[in-house]
């Protein structure tokens, strides 16, 4: 059967155009700045650290520094191919990475779940403000010889990591419910929302900024208790690296053992500022 000619052309007419749309030159101007400074920072970042590596190198070759004391970095490659290829730094690197991961995690569900408690009951929050001020400002290595006599040495290290992050994880947290705009709050409440309702589709999503800042100091404050705990009471992590290698004085085991560490915390950071780049559109 033969096509009417006039709904042939109008559907042609009317098909969209596939062709790509060419930017602006304004546009493409900016484009091309953006790159341009993206590839600026990149290299200034690879040429401070090709820097330091090289003044480190130099002030310990030439004696400028004791290279007994501080090691430097054409020593600390094949010590670390050695600890790598030995299983050494596997084992420690996954007992400080596991017990990180397992410090924050328990310390950032804890720090919401009582700042939650605490935006629910002014009450509460009145009764036990002045204990969290103070205990966040303790020195929480004071708690390591009493974590270990309670919790033993291989926990005594998850305790340290979830006694230093914990409460600023409460205080952030509480601060960001604090921060929603009670206009919301109220319009909620008048269209019949319970008080949990409120906190689970008003508070929580309009925190979600606050928590994910909370989520950057405390995976750092995290692996700092771990490291801390180490120190003291474990057997094994880069921490027990560090000081074991410091009492034998073989700095190059204690470089190599900082070197993973900040790789670590490079890593780490890198899953955070996605995980807030995937969010931050949705909920800023």
């Amino acid at each position: 059967m033969a096509l009417n000619p006039t709904v042939t052309t109008l559907n042609k007419t009317a098909r969209p155009s596939t062709a790509p749309e060419t930017p602006s030159p304004a546009y493409a101007a900016y484009l091309k700045r953006e790159s341009r400074r993206q590839t600026m920072i990149m290299a200034s970042r690879v040429f401070l650290l090709v820097a330091f590596l090289a003044i480190w190198e130099f002030m310990a070759k030439t004696h400028i520094v004791n290279p007994m004391l501080t090691s430097y970095p054409s020593a600390v490659w094949p010590t670390f191919l050695d600890l790598l290829q030995n299983g050494d730094l596997l084992w420690h690197t996954w007992a400080t990475f596991k017990a990180t991961i397992i410090g924050f995690v328990i310390s950032m569900v804890v720090g919401i779940a009582l700042a939650a408690a605490l935006w629910w009951s002014d009450f509460l929050y009145k009764v036990l403000d002045p204990f969290l001020v103070i205990s966040n400002a303790m020195p929480k290595i004071a708690f390591v010889p009493i974590f270990y006599i309670w919790l033993g040495s291989e926990y005594s290290v998850y305790g340290m990591a979830v006694a230093i992050s914990v409460f600023i994880t409460i205080m952030v947290a509480y601060e960001g419910f604090r921060g929603i705009d009670p206009n919301k709050i109220k319009l909620a409440l008048t269209l019949g929302a319970t008080r949990a309702q409120v906190l689970t589709m008003v508070v929580l999503p309009g925190s979600v900024p606050t928590l994910l800042a909370a989520l950057k100091m405390n995976i750092g404050l995290a692996l700092v208790g771990v490291i801390v705990g180490e120190f003291q009471s474990s057997s094994e992590g880069l921490g027990f690296l560090i000081i074991n290698g410091s009492q034998i004085f073989k700095l190059n085991i204690v470089m190599t053992a900082i070197v993973v560490l900040a790789m670590i915390s490079g890593l780490m950071y890198l899953v955070v500022a996605r995980l807030e780049a995937a969010t931050s559109r949705r909920y800023s």
